[in-house]
Formats: structure tokens, sequence, C-alpha cells
């Protein structure tokens, strides 16, 4: 919630005005923190998703001529050969 002078707007109005982080109690809100502006407070309220590493590359064999699935079809010479 902003703290800034007048009526209690968008979050977006007043981007630099300090803000108090509530939490809802089951009956009430209360105030668990100040922060300096908004940008603090979305990165208190919402931090980045944790970065997942990336597997090590596996050995694998390297695509070679043949008849796979995924190969690409060879002439009738080459198969005569």
């Amino acid at each position: 919630m902003p703290l800034g002078d007048g009526p209690h707007r968008g979050a977006h109005v007043d981007p630099e005005a300090p803000r108090a982080i509530e939490e809802w109690t089951g009956s009430e809100w209360m105030v668990v923190g100040v922060v300096e502006d908004l940008a603090a407070a979305k990165a208190l309220l919402y931090p980045p998703p944790p970065m997942q590493e990336k597997p090590a590359e596996w050995d694998r064999p390297a695509m070679d001529e043949g008849r796979g699935r995924h190969r690409k079809p060879s002439s009738a010479e080459d198969r005569d050969q």
C-alpha cells in the first residue's frame, strides 16, 4: 500500500512513494514492513524464481550416413554400391 499523500490509488500512480507491506491475518490487514518504493516492494513480494541449472550435455553418437527414421533418403545409385 502506498504511503503517499492523498487518497489511496493504484500502485503505479506514485512509484517513488514508500510502501507498507501488509499481510492478511484472517480478520484484518497487519503491517509487516515498510520499503522505500514500488520496485523494492515488488522485489520483496515477488522474488525471481531460482535459476535451474542446465543438465550436462550427454555423449551421443554423431549423425552418420544410414537409413534411420530421420535420415535423408539416399539415391538408388548409392544403395547399389
